[in-house]
């Protein structure tokens, strides 16, 4: 298990654990980010990440790439 900042990018992850608070939490929920789910890096910008979740493209910055563990 690792956070998704150092995942390959085009290679289909599962989200194991999603960490932070109750508020960060239910934002990547929000966003799509569930345990269980498939995510995939697309693309870096900066400190961001471009990432694939349920059919979408969600920028994703480092601090929230780090709490999603893949």
């Amino acid at each position: 298990m690792m956070p998704l900042i150092y995942a390959e990018p085009d290679q289909p992850q599962t989200i194991k654990k999603i960490g932070g608070s109750q508020e960060v939490k239910k934002h990547l929920n929000d966003l799509g980010f569930n345990v269980g789910g498939e995510v995939s890096i697309v693309s870096t910008l900066g400190e961001n990440l471009i990432v694939k979740v349920k059919e979408s493209r969600v920028a994703v910055s480092d601090e929230l790439a780090r709490k999603i563990m893949v």
